[in-house]
């Protein structure tokens, strides 16, 4: 089987696609032929050694798939030979095959497309964990996105109006804001052509937002913070930036506001139980049309250093994904 393989830290030209045996599903363990293959930011981070999961050399990066199972290893009985599913794991989505642990493997809903399924775990899981949990988003508060346009910022954008939130998006563009109405915005701020703070003070009648979702970081966060609701909750969910921004600590303290860490992955891990609860509500989510996972660019094995090219460079929105048996 083909998978992409990362053999030293660098940028995505420095990928290698190579010729690697068939997976065999150790114990507990589910092999899966991989159809499709969210790709994340996290992505173009791990490949450089800039991610605070580092994993050792060579391997094949890629987190979330969707696929068909290949074979079992002793004792799972969650899926069986033939059955769709989609999995979270913590490397080798890239590739044509994939193992996953069984616990990590879910079937996929009814009338769900692999590309759909693969663009859901990740974006979703995040979104859901932020706003829901940590936030604990309610309905009528406003809640502000930060980088609206991409794959977690749209996740965000759904689930605050799933909840019955107002949801004001911000991102870099009119063109990326369009996108952002289309997913339920109920108004937009474009952060380079605008004073973030004016525009949001504009769009909450002074009062500021109650949450805000923050996936960015860099020059945008101490405005943006500055700018909270009293009781607010700052949702610190990543870096695409490239810069960790360093807030004063007296915004929270005369805002009588929260800075609240997210990492779904570690969630997953220490919570199974309750990310399952949360996987299960946005599977209802989905099936009622509330959310739907925006594609915007398919990509060949071959071609994932260029999808990991276009995701650094900002150039995608919602999710993109590798069809790796292309």
């Amino acid at each position: 089987m083909k998978a992409i393989v990362c053999k030293s830290w660098g940028l995505p030209d420095t990928l290698v696609v190579e010729e690697l045996p068939d997976i065999t599903p150790a114990p507990g363990e589910v092999a899966i032929d991989v159809q499709a293959a969210g790709v994340n930011f996290p992505d173009v981070l791990i490949i450089q050694n800039k991610y605070q999961f580092k994993p050792e050399l060579p391997f094949t990066p890629g987190s979330e798939l969707a696929g068909v199972v290949r074979a079992v290893g002793d004792g799972v009985t969650n899926v069986k030979v033939g059955d769709k599913v989609l999995a979270f794991v913590s490397l080798g989505a890239f590739a044509q095959q994939a193992s996953a642990p069984a616990k990590a493997v879910m079937p996929m809903p009814q009338g769900l497309d692999f590309d759909t399924a693969a663009a859901f775990t990740l974006t979703y899981g995040t979104s859901h964990h932020a706003v829901v949990d940590r936030a604990q988003l309610k309905p009528g508060e406003t809640m502000l996105v930060l980088g609206a346009a991409g794959g977690v910022g749209l996740a965000a954008i759904e689930i605050g109006k799933a909840l019955g939130a107002r949801v004001i998006a911000a991102a870099s563009s009119d063109e990326k804001l369009a996108i952002c109405r289309e997913h339920g915005a109920d108004a937009t701020i474009n952060y380079t052509t605008e004073d973030l703070r004016e525009a949001i003070k504009a769009a909450t009648d002074g009062k500021g937002p109650d949450v805000i979702y923050d996936p960015v970081g860099g020059v945008y966060a101490e405005p943006a913070f500055r700018s909270i609701a009293w009781r607010g909750r700052y949702l610190v969910i990543g870096f695409a930036n490239g810069e960790i921004p360093k807030l004063p600590l007296n915004l929270p303290l005369l805002k009588g506001a929260s800075l609240v860490g997210v990492f779904w992955g570690e969630f997953a891990r220490r919570e199974p139980k309750a990310n399952l609860a949360a996987m299960q509500q946005l599977m209802g989510w989905m099936a009622e049309g509330k959310i739907r996972p925006h594609i915007s660019g398919r990509y060949a094995l071959a071609d994932t250093p260029k999808a990991l090219e276009d995701m650094a460079a900002r150039k995608v929105t919602g999710k993109v994904v590798i069809q790796p048996q292309k």
